[in-house]
């Protein structure tokens, strides 16, 4: 189980996530500001170029490289549920890692962490039966890897019955229920206001806590934040926090480079 040291903060990014010639999100200009990086791996986005691309820039900048797997539905980006058996969402998994896995080695380079995408991400925070072939699909490619996912939730407690090493998220810019789940996107409150999000973030780090969607101030235990690069003012957004964390005496590393 990761547990980050105290002043230190990974800061991670959904990356990879254009496909052909439709372009998401400026992914070059936030890696400037984060120390991780999870690159789709073709099944809700990104395609082969776009991943050999992703992993060049990255590795320029000396960043931590994942992978961000999801459920084969390009059309939905992700982020509709498929109700798939176990053993179809493991292999699903295998596949998305063999090929991210694929452009780092012909770099040199080593996959650090999975962090599953979407629909995928949050039925297994909430499911057992979807958070075990994904946590049995990381042991047996590498059980080395970091899985990044809901603090509290049934693949962290997956991950750790199987020694698998987890690293807990937690979203700046969206509002979570008192149970620590996330707002749905389809509700008009799912995200935090944008002058609200890095005093939370630091409230997050120093204080460990964070107020809910419902107005409550639950316990937060958090290894690594997450910047998504296709939303609005996304660079400009980056550049505060790691300012704001830079103020307040806060490093900011990637997450397998801690004690775990």
């Amino acid at each position: 189980m990761y547990r980050r040291p105290t002043g230190i903060i990974d800061i991670n990014c959904d990356a990879g996530e254009s496909f052909g010639i439709y372009p998401i999100g400026d992914d070059d200009r936030i890696f400037r500001y984060v120390s991780s990086v999870n690159v789709a791996c073709g099944f809700h986005a990104g395609d082969p170029k776009v991943m050999e691309k992703t992993v060049e820039m990255a590795a320029k900048r000396g960043l931590q490289i994942g992978a961000h797997p999801g459920f084969f539905d390009l059309r939905g980006f992700g982020r509709r549920e498929w109700a798939l058996p176990p053993d179809e969402i493991r292999t699903d998994m295998l596949y998305q890692l063999g090929a991210l896995d694929a452009f780092l080695r012909v770099r040199g380079l080593h996959l650090a962490h999975v962090k599953p995408h979407g629909a995928l991400y949050n039925m297994a925070a909430r499911d057992e039966t979807v958070a075990l072939p994904i946590v049995e699909a990381v042991k047996a490619f590498d059980p080395a890897l970091v899985l990044v996912g809901l603090p509290g939730s049934a693949i962290e407690r997956a991950a750790t019955n199987r020694g698998i090493r987890f690293a807990r998220e937690a979203f700046i810019d969206r509002q979570i229920h008192t149970d620590g789940s996330l707002v749905s996107r389809r509700e008009s409150d799912a995200f935090v206001p944008e002058e609200a999000c890095v005093s939370r973030a630091i409230r997050m780090i120093l204080k460990r806590e964070v107020v809910s969607v419902e107005g409550v101030l639950i316990p937060c235990e958090c290894d690594t934040f997450c910047i998504h690069s296709d939303t609005p003012q996304a660079e400009v957004f980056a550049k505060a926090l790691r300012e704001a964390l830079n103020e307040a005496h806060i490093s900011v590393e990637p997450f397998s480079a801690g004690k775990c």
